[in-house]
């Protein structure tokens, strides 16, 4: 007869983005032979996660206020946005340590197939953020794959109607990759030989 239980803790793990049947399975027996007081540890900051964490009403990052960290860090290039497809992308940026200016999150990308137009995006905030600030420079920072690409494409002449600079991240990015499993280095090159688009 079949564990109720550890296959209900499989079949929920294995929803998890890049999580499969078999690693949902290890993680499941990792938290059945960890103590306790670790598995509680882990529940409580899923829950604390869901329940205390907000996104930017600004650029749309991960927050635990209703303004993020970054948007209120006086030391930022305020003239610098880097558009970004998912706060997780922010995240991986960040690692780099290299950029100071600021983020706007799109919450996504133009996807035909899937049903997602430019509407369904953070498209208008991010014109209205670069009408009303003082941005010199919109640095593409999309996936470099099709809808990626489509994204950017379509955000760039957008963009040039304002006359703003548009650079878009080198392509030190292997196409068809996303951004949050691309390494630290390749993502500071990239970032550092941008070109205009």
């Amino acid at each position: 007869m079949k564990n109720r239980i550890f296959e209900r803790c499989v079949g929920e793990l294995s929803r998890l983005p890049g999580i499969g049947r078999k690693t949902a399975a290890r993680l499941a027996l990792h938290i059945l032979k960890a103590d306790s007081e670790q598995v509680k540890s882990l529940a409580e900051s899923l829950v604390e996660l869901k329940e205390k964490t907000v996104f930017c009403k600004i650029c749309g990052n991960m927050s635990e206020t209703e303004v993020c960290h970054i948007c209120t860090d006086g030391y930022r290039n305020r003239s610098q946005i880097c558009v970004v497809e998912e706060a997780k992308d922010i995240y991986v940026l960040e690692a780099t340590g290299f950029f100071r200016g600021l983020y706007h999150v799109l919450g996504g990308r133009i996807s035909p197939l899937d049903g997602i137009g430019p509407e369904d995006l953070h498209i208008e905030e991010l014109l209205k953020r670069a009408k009303a600030e003082d941005v010199s420079e919109i640095i593409l920072a999309t996936n470099p794959d099709i809808e990626g690409e489509t994204t950017a494409i379509y955000l760039s002449k957008l963009l040039k109607k304002q006359n703003l600079k548009v650079t878009k991240i080198a392509s030190g990015v292997p196409i068809g990759t996303n951004l949050e499993y691309t390494d630290e280095i390749t993502l500071l090159k990239a970032m550092e030989q941008r070109k205009d688009f």
